[in-house]
């Protein structure tokens, strides 16, 4: 008499293929998790409040000059050949991220340059350029081709995007003198867009509470 096999074991096979798929699919959303950029930023200024900029102490790339009475406070920053945005409290910041290889940063960076020398300057804004996952010598040839003359950082990796939700190349965001984001623009930005968040830094707000433009 030939003893029937016990069926127990065929049963468990796909309950144990179930729970390593479902194992499988937890990594993958965990890993998607850890690699997204952070959103609360657009969150909190979706909704209408203001949300404290990310802290960062990045290498500096270029020093700036004809800093006006900016200059005190930049060199201030950046004794140690480091900035960060916590050295810049008191200051209204205008923080650009780019990079030499983003073909949009080429068309935005004569207008920043300009909103930096006609607007932001002579009302004591600081521009400060974040160069983001770019080459040392690639990055100073961009800054000298279209004669940035305000201060920029470096970041060889993209931790600092990461904290401020970034997405892609170019964003700007506008931050107050008491360290608060009040404006945030994603892509190349206009100069209408330039002037609303220049003066938002300097008031400390929005011209409807904090907002994205």
């Amino acid at each position: 008499m030939t003893s029937v096999r016990p069926e127990r074991p065929r049963r468990a096979i796909p309950a144990l293929l179930f729970v390593v798929g479902a194992l499988l699919v937890a990594l993958l959303v965990y890993g998607v998790l850890r690699q997204a950029p952070d959103s609360t930023i657009d969150d909190t200024l979706a909704a209408g409040r203001q949300i404290p900029a990310r802290s960062f102490e990045l290498e500096l790339l270029e020093p700036g000059r004809a800093l006006g009475a900016l200059r005190a406070p930049v060199e201030r920053a950046s004794a140690d050949g480091r900035v960060g945005i916590s050295e810049l409290r008191g200051v209204p910041v205008v923080l650009n991220f780019w990079a030499s290889w983003c073909g949009p940063c080429r068309e935005e960076a004569p207008r920043l340059q300009r909103a930096w020398r006609e607007q932001a300057r002579p009302a004591g804004v600081l521009m400060l350029g974040l160069a983001m996952q770019d080459v040392t010598s690639d990055a100073r040839a961009f800054v000298r081709e279209f004669a940035v003359t305000y201060p920029n950082v470096r970041d060889p990796t993209n931790q600092t995007a990461r904290r401020y939700g970034v997405t892609g190349l170019p964003e700007t965001f506008f931050i107050s003198a008491a360290g608060q984001i009040v404006g945030h623009v994603v892509g190349v930005i206009s100069e209408r867009q330039l002037t609303q968040g220049i003066a938002a830094a300097r008031r400390g707000r929005g011209s409807r509470g904090t907002q994205r433009w």
